[in-house]
């Protein structure tokens, strides 16, 4: 048996801290057909997403995917982000964080083959079209020039300076 990655245990221990310590986590996806995200929000193919408790609904950090519910300029959209994809999470507050490389798309499975998880399983389809609307979170950020939601002055966190992140395989 192939050892599994430690990407996801490491995105979760992350998310984790932020959380205990009052940060916002945020992750940054590079986006491609097996992501599941607002294209609106997608900017030079990638898109930062606050994954934050109060911004996310039936969030799921789970070893393969991260799913959940959350609000892009007042829409509510599900997203689906294979943990593949994934090249980095961080605080928002502080720039502290961990970058990752993004691998193909069996990363983190052991002995699975790419063509069982470029797309979400019907399970998982079945999952996100299941979920409902209530208690959507407040805010995700698409690009991190700009937030997807509103533009409120309680928003107005100046950005971190430059997050100094470490590739882990």
């Amino acid at each position: 048996m192939a050892e599994s990655s430690t990407k996801p245990y490491f995105i979760r221990a992350l998310h984790e801290w932020c959380t205990d310590n009052g940060y916002t986590p945020h992750v940054v996806v590079q986006v491609d057909e097996s992501t599941h995200v607002p294209r609106a929000f997608i900017s030079d193919g990638q898109i930062t997403l606050n994954v934050g408790l109060l911004a996310t609904n039936q969030l799921d950090l789970n070893n393969e995917f991260i799913s959940f519910q959350a609000r892009f300029g007042g829409k509510t959209e599900d997203v689906w982000v294979p943990i593949s994809a994934v090249s980095a999470i961080f605080a928002r507050e502080t720039g502290a964080g961990m970058g990752f490389e993004v691998g193909d798309s069996n990363e983190g499975f052991s002995g699975a083959s790419d063509e069982a998880h470029d797309e979400p399983s019907a399970e998982t389809n079945k999952h996100l079209t299941n979920r409902t609307n209530s208690h959507v979170g407040e805010k995700v950020t698409g690009a991190p020039t700009h937030n997807a939601t509103d533009n409120s002055p309680h928003d107005e966190t100046p950005p971190p300076k430059r997050p100094h992140l470490s590739i882990v395989k």
